[in-house]
């Protein structure tokens, strides 16, 4: 194929889930749905951690940003494929591709950055009760915070401009839903080894790291619980993990399981299938975890329901 530098692609196709036009309509509506759901639960959750001054710690300071970031990212992938649906037009513009690669990878590792956070407040809090307020002190989880959106968003930024230096061939349709990292270098005609080497060297340290802070967390965890002479106290520290280790198992289960699936089948419809497995279902669970297992949650949003006729 004849290559093309960058400055002479002027779009990508996107070619979707699938090209049966009898299930268009069909899948518009189901992401449609899912999206609004994800959209107005984690709205949900950020209110009424925000309106509930009970709520106002650590954790919750953290599952509020874990929130925003679910919205963040499913605005970054699903409204331009519902666009598309719509106007039965496969198109996005190569600056539109490279800017949703750059905020898939961005609040993808915001997210994973954050859970490991949330990892280490309970190890603290479950670990180090006597000394939680101290360890866990605004300045610390800001900073938490600050910290996880340099790395990830110098993260994007770097693969970004390592894709502005390929050049790409004449075939320029990408088998998903939306422009992901490695179906993009896969189009292209120039030397992409040094992109690969990247996309594993940067997934191992800043996805080991983070992954290893949660397991060696919920080791501590389990090992101080163990210790615990009576059986309801071991039963209300592990009733404050529940919430976090399921979304925890959500969000590097599906990760998992795409790459699995990517490996495994040959197929890339398959595997764009697989991908909406950690792009849109974790953001979308995510608040029903939350609301539905834990009793402060549970309890802050049935105050929150029954004052809204009073503001009425």
């Amino acid at each position: 194929m004849e290559p093309r530098n960058h400055t002479d692609v002027s779009e990508f196709l996107l070619l979707g889930l699938t090209d049966d036009p009898e299930l268009q309509p069909f899948l518009f509506c189901l992401f449609l749905s899912m999206y609004l759901v994800t959209i107005l639960g984690n709205l949900l959750i950020i209110l009424v951690i925000n309106s509930d001054s009970h709520l106002h710690t650590p954790m919750y300071f953290f599952l509020s940003n874990l929130s925003f970031t679910d919205i963040c990212l499913s605005t970054t992938t699903i409204p331009k494929m519902l666009v598309n649906i719509q106007a039965q037009d496969q198109s996005i513009t190569y600056t539109g591709c490279l800017t949703q690669v750059g905020f898939v990878l961005a609040f993808g590792g915001f997210e994973n950055f954050l859970l490991a956070a949330m990892a280490y407040d309970r190890y603290v809090a479950i670990c180090h009760p006597l000394r939680y307020t101290v360890i866990m002190n605004p300045q610390l989880c800001v900073l938490l915070i600050l910290l996880s959106l340099f790395f990830s968003f110098v993260v994007a930024l770097l693969h970004s401009l390592m894709v502005l230096r390929l050049s790409f061939c004449k075939d320029l349709e990408i088998p998903h839903f939306f422009c992901e990292l490695a179906q993009v270098i896969k189009l292209a005609c120039s030397d992409t080894l040094v992109n690969n080497i990247l996309i594993y060297f940067v997934a191992s340290l800043f996805g080991g790291i983070p992954l290893s802070g949660i397991i060696f967390s919920y080791t501590q965890i389990v090992s101080s619980v163990l210790r615990m002479p009576s059986a309801g106290g071991k039963l209300k520290a592990f009733s404050t993990c529940g919430s976090h280790l399921s979304v925890v198992s959500l969000f590097y289960g599906t990760v998992v399981g795409v790459y699995i699936s990517s490996v495994v089948s040959d197929s890339s419809k398959k595997t764009a299938v697989a991908s909406v497995m950690y792009v849109v279902v974790p953001q979308m669970m995510n608040p029903f975890i939350y609301s539905l297992r834990n009793r402060d949650m549970k309890g802050a949003l049935r105050k929150l329901i029954s004052g809204m006729p009073s503001l009425l």
